[in-house]
């Protein structure tokens, strides 16, 4: 479990995409933790850009491995990673560490488009298109969300898109302060929002 107050971003070095037969069956790839891989062993769960993937090798003490399978390239972003992209780093959260963001699971529902970044004078605005229509029943206004693995707060939902502020630190410390027009980011909606809506009667 996370909790969607990114430690870091660090840089991919390398991407190895397995086959089986002629379909895409999953990748292997390494990400240069530095500092973050102080302390990682093999099996350990680290978010990568809001994902929950688990250490399977470690190379030059920093370097860990993942092995992704092909479900959870065709459910997240992933697969618009090149090699030297940076991603966003989370470690897991440990009994007795303050919950700063909101909790987050890093099993990410759907992936988003970025319609729109505007600058403002205290941080960004962007706005994100739902490629799952069906999830923006779990995104309401002052809710949290975790996009790309990081927690923030939702300010306008219309239609099959919505917006979260980034304030500067936050576009300074993860990957999107980078982000524009077209990107695509993973999103995991609220757990609380996610079973509040079950629980509602029909």
């Amino acid at each position: 479990m996370f909790t969607g107050i990114i430690e870091g971003t660090a840089r991919i070095k390398s991407i190895t995409k397995l086959e089986n037969g002629k379909q895409a069956a999953g990748m292997k790839m390494t990400v240069d933790l530095g500092r973050l891989g102080n302390g990682i062993k093999v099996g350990n769960s680290i978010s990568i850009n809001g994902i929950c993937l688990t250490v399977t090798k470690i190379n030059y003490k920093h370097y860990a491995e993942f092995d992704i399978v092909g479900e959870t390239i065709r459910r997240t972003a992933l697969g618009s990673l090149r090699i030297d992209n940076k991603v966003n780093v989370e470690r897991c959260l440990r009994f007795g560490d303050r919950i700063e963001g909101h909790l987050v699971l890093g099993h990410i529902d759907g992936t988003g488009r970025i319609e729109n970044v505007t600058n403002l004078s205290d941080g960004k605005k962007i706005w994100i298109r739902l490629m799952n229509r069906k999830l923006l029943r779990y995104v309401v206004p002052k809710g949290s969300v975790a996009i790309d693995g990081v927690s923030l707060t939702v300010v306008d939902v219309k239609h099959n898109r919505f917006s979260v502020a980034i304030i500067p630190h936050t576009a300074i410390v993860t990957t999107l302060g980078k982000k524009s027009k077209g990107d695509a980011v993973n999103i995991e909606i609220d757990v609380v929002s996610r079973y509040v809506n079950i629980l509602q009667p029909k």
